[in-house]
């Protein structure tokens, strides 16, 4: 799912600042959905981004959300990035392609902050 890739520093640093963006979205709206939706991308682009740090680029094939939440908690040592990330995964896809999926005020907050947290995990890798 993965392959070996040299990326430049400012591809790098485009993909961090995209994670970035997602996660300052997330974090000036009020509507739950919204901020579910963009913790999701948030997290998704940062693993990105960590993964191209590492030399890897995901290939786009059916699953590769997954295998980039994966990878995540692989490379930072965190079992909860893999959990959370699936529960959040499921949920988004239940949302989209079926029934609808209502994201409480709490839960917003409680994925918001654990997003932001492994944000704080990962800084050290982009020093922009």
């Amino acid at each position: 799912m993965f392959e070996a890739f040299q990326f430049t520093n400012q591809q790098i640093a485009d993909y961090y600042k995209s994670a970035i963006r997602n996660l300052a979205t997330a974090k000036k709206n009020y509507e739950t959905e919204v901020v579910f939706v963009f913790c999701y991308n948030a997290i998704l682009k940062l693993a990105i981004a960590v993964c191209a740090k590492g030399g890897l680029r995901v290939k786009a094939r059916q699953g590769h959300h997954i295998e980039l939440i994966k990878k995540l908690s692989e490379i930072l040592d965190n079992k909860e990035i893999e959990m959370i990330g699936e529960e959040m995964r499921s949920k988004r896809n239940r949302g989209l392609y079926g029934s609808e999926v209502i994201i409480s005020e709490k839960e917003a907050l409680t994925y918001l902050v654990w997003t932001e947290k492994i944000f704080n995990d990962t800084k050290y890798l982009f020093q922009i």
